[in-house]
């Protein structure tokens, strides 16, 4: 018996929204938005406390080294974007390597300026594979959490809750030889083919309850990394409170 028109619809219906739930985003022009691993620009330690301050052209936040890491986590509340016409982009993320390696694992939420108007959505990434979008709804002001665990041999546990939805994931994902040689909790500008793309005005994005290791991300000596770009500071981060807690402030490239 054949399905009626009204049933071959929904299931078409449902079908499509599947496949969008596992498709990348794209950014302007129809290339495949990814988030990447750090691009560094500049290092230097401060005179007073030996703090590692960098500068890289799609990451702002705290990345801790000097360690194998297995394990990462924070909370953030997703910002509002302020669109101005242009096509921009920005999320905001917790995962393992990515810091002089090839490979990160994230998960996150995202918030991209499309013809004036905000697109929010969340994901998880196994880069270089592709990222992969949840299809669950994501509203400025929502709170989140996230993590990413790892056994160390391979398996890696990637978590995200939005819990002013009321809405989690768990993904399972398994990814060999891992470097596992940082973790960190990051605004970035995702990329395209050509590199990071324009930064979305987020405003500012407060991170809490960032831990690496079960530990107060502090307890590392991570790396404050501030996102410049042709001599403009697009994000800059703020001094870490308590160990685990700090903010991201987009800055006005003029």
């Amino acid at each position: 018996m054949s399905a009626t028109p009204r049933r071959s619809l929904a299931i078409a219906a449902a079908l499509a929204a599947v496949l969008a739930s596992a498709a990348p985003a794209l950014a302007a022009g129809g290339s495949t938005l990814v988030n990447a691993p750090m691009v560094v620009g500049s290092q230097h330690l401060t005179a007073h406390g030996g703090i590692l301050h960098s500068t890289s052209s799609n990451w702002s936040g705290y990345a801790a080294t000097g360690s194998k890491f297995t394990s990462v986590s924070a909370s953030w509340v997703q910002p509002a974007a302020s669109c101005n016409g242009d096509d921009t982009y920005s999320s905001f993320w917790v995962g393992l390597d990515g810091d002089g390696s090839n490979s990160v694992e994230q998960t996150g939420s995202e918030v991209d300026c499309s013809g004036g108007s905000p697109q929010y959505y969340s994901w998880y990434e196994m880069y270089p594979a592709y990222p992969v979008n949840f299809s669950n709804n994501v509203a400025p002001g929502d709170h989140f959490t996230a993590s990413v665990t790892t056994n160390g041999s391979g398996s890696f546990t990637l978590k995200l809750a939005d819990t002013t939805q009321g809405w989690s994931h768990t993904v399972n994902k398994t990814l060999r030889n891992a470097a596992l040689a940082s973790a960190e909790i990051i605004a970035e500008a995702p990329s395209d083919s050509s590199g990071a793309l324009p930064l979305t005005d987020f405003g500012q994005v407060n991170f809490t309850s960032a831990n690496a290791n079960g530990k107060p991300i502090g307890s590392f000596n991570p790396d404050n990394i501030t996102m410049a770009s042709n001599g403009d500071t697009l994000a800059t981060t703020s001094s870490l409170s308590g160990g685990n807690a700090f903010s991201v402030n987009w800055q006005n490239e003029s």
